[in-house]
């Protein structure tokens, strides 16, 4: 059994910066895919970014794409998101995700096995 546990929600005002950090438990994650995902109210969840295992390589959803990063550190088996020019826009509860064997093309897809509980992003204007 493996357990994911987000941190780092608040609440911000636009234009400001957050950092999220996803802790992983429970099993070795170095070889998942991980992934955020958000959900704003009255919104299905979506895809917000992904990071392969080795954290060569990235994807990110064109909302986000020049503001976020996403990063992972697999010795300390946690996965990132720093977020910057923040917008009212992503106010949404943030969900860290991971899946083994997952292929880039199909990192958006809401198809991963593990997930957290998420964590509130509040941005006022």
């Amino acid at each position: 059994q493996g357990q994911l546990v987000e941190s780092g929600g608040g609440q911000v005002q636009a234009g400001g910066a957050l950092r999220l950090s996803c802790a992983a438990s429970g099993r070795t994650f170095s070889r998942y895919v991980m992934a955020w995902f958000r959900q704003a109210p009255g919104k299905e969840r979506e895809f917000v970014a992904a990071v392969s295992w080795s954290g060569d390589n990235t994807g990110y959803a064109d909302s986000v794409k020049g503001r976020f990063t996403i990063s992972r550190d697999n010795a300390k088996n946690t996965v990132y998101l720093q977020m910057s020019s923040l917008k009212p826009e992503d106010t949404a509860v943030y969900y860290c995700a991971a899946r083994s064997s997952l292929s880039p093309s199909s990192w958006y897809k809401d198809s991963y096995n593990y997930w957290g509980l998420g964590t509130q992003v509040t941005v006022s204007s």
